[in-house]
């Protein structure tokens, strides 16, 4: 195909025009569209004063997603260290670091936290990672490039990557999407036999937890974290001791994360759509200069002879 200038000129401001339309779709959501998509949201509610501890939950979840047991389950030494999820297990439960004589004893079970506005999806390049409307983050292996950008984005930690796997991809927990869209809730949510984990529709969790927290005599802390923190999650939780004592990180703020990637990611497929067309019709006009220049020495040569 010939390439003159009319026609580059004429791809370039078509992929300049398709490069605007996210941004234009994404800027045409109403806060009422919003509210009616925050309404329809699923999430747990965790109150760590009601855990006592048995991993059931950690149990549950790997039996569902076919991976090996939990480790030492039976034996209450494993709460003096401090564990994080990995490729194969994608929760665990944690002692509150209270003391060792600390009575009643408080336990934190950890997991994805899936953000309403997930830094890791927005992150993502190609979508690996993808927000779904009722909750749940869930990963598309088929997509993964493998940069890892989605582990740096996370302001949990807790994407993780199979390093020692010759096909390496992200792990993380999927908030049992298949079982969510089977109308089931999630496994670890379904065997928690002291009521410390509650699944339901976000809005009504937090209305819920409110009432908890300014019951008469409540002793809890009058705070929901995972409300605000990083625009919000859908995992929640409540407490009668610090949140720092739970291992939570309390200075995430409450802006979300995706934000401050928006900018530079929207760059992104401008310069993947318009940066061919430019190189090509940069390698055109040279090309032509240099035949233009051929061309003139030759009639130069032609003129003398």
């Amino acid at each position: 195909m010939k390439l003159n200038r009319r026609l580059f000129l004429k791809v370039a401001g078509a992929a300049g025009a398709i490069a605007a339309v996210p941004a234009a779709t994404a800027g045409a959501t109403t806060l009422e569209e919003q509210a009616a998509v925050n309404s329809a949201r699923r999430g747990v509610l965790v109150d760590t004063t009601k855990c006592v501890g048995c991993r059931a939950c950690e149990a549950a979840c790997t039996e569902t997603n076919n991976q090996p047991e939990p480790v030492r389950l039976d034996d209450p030494a494993v709460f003096k260290t401090v564990r994080t999820t990995d490729t194969r297990h994608y929760t665990v439960v944690n002692a509150a670091n209270t003391g060792a004589s600390a009575v009643p004893a408080r336990f934190i079970k950890r997991q994805c936290m899936h953000c309403l506005e997930p830094a890791c999806a927005s992150a993502c390049l190609v979508r690996a990672l993808d927000k779904t409307p009722t909750g749940p983050v869930v990963y598309h292996k088929d997509r993964c490039l493998g940069c890892r950008y989605c582990m740096v984005a996370c302001p949990f930690g807790v994407p993780k990557y199979e390093y020692d796997s010759p096909t390496p991809f992200v792990q993380k927990c999927t908030f049992c999407a298949d079982r969510q869209s089977r109308g089931e809730a999630p496994a670890c949510t379904s065997v928690c036999p002291s009521g410390a984990l509650t699944f339901g529709m976000r809005d009504d969790l937090i209305e819920t937890a409110r009432e908890r927290l300014y019951a008469k005599g409540s002793k809890y802390v009058r705070y929901i974290y995972g409300q605000r923190e990083v625009g919000g999650t859908s995992w929640m939780y409540i407490t009668d001791i610090p949140f720092e004592k739970l291992g939570l990180p309390t200075d995430l703020g409450t802006y979300a994360y995706s934000s401050l990637t928006q900018a530079s990611l929207a760059a992104v497929p401008f310069v993947l759509t318009l940066w061919p067309p430019l190189l090509m019709g940069m390698y055109t006009f040279s090309k032509r200069r240099e035949q233009v220049a051929a061309q003139e020495a030759a009639g130069k040569e032609t003129s003398h002879e």
